[in-house]
């Protein structure tokens, strides 16, 4: 099953349980899902899928961020958005499932003796093995510390 049809399937559960504010943040994640898939013609990959959810979660912490202090109406609806957006989120990659590839790049490249020289060929070739599990920032700073 795609994500459009789960998402769509959990919408209608909504629904019929009158939760309104499940609804409202699966009927955006659907259109944002179904713009994407429009967009590009095809059906979405599962990493297309995950990469939608995402953009939709940051939009939403942003959203979230940018609201007035005195507006607490927007930052609960914000945070019962992002509850929902994380069921359909990828898994998280752990600091050390990063470090486990950062070593599994380092060994396919022959990179016995690693530096901060290497830093560019290491990330070309561990960040579309990571893409969309792990955060951009946090594995920076993984390869930074390993190539010291």
């Amino acid at each position: 099953m795609s994500m459009i049809e789960d998402v769509r399937s959990q919408m209608m559960e909504a629904m019929k349980s009158r939760d309104k504010d499940r609804k409202d943040a699966l009927s955006m994640l659907l259109s944002a899902l179904k713009n994407k898939a429009i967009d590009k013609r095809a059906d979405l990959t599962q990493a297309e899928e995950f990469e939608v959810v995402k953009k939709e979660m940051k939009q939403t912490k942003e959203t979230m961020e940018l609201a007035p202090a005195d507006r607490t109406d927007i930052k609960e609806a914000c945070e019962k958005r992002l509850a929902v957006y994380q069921e359909f989120a990828p898994e998280e990659m752990s600091e050390e499932a990063i470090r486990d590839a950062v070593k599994e790049v380092l060994h396919a490249l022959g990179l016995t003796e690693p530096s901060g020289k290497d830093k560019g060929r290491v990330m070309k070739e561990l960040m579309p093995k990571v893409k969309g599990r792990a955060d951009g920032g946090l594995v920076n700073k993984i390869v930074g510390e390993m190539l010291g």
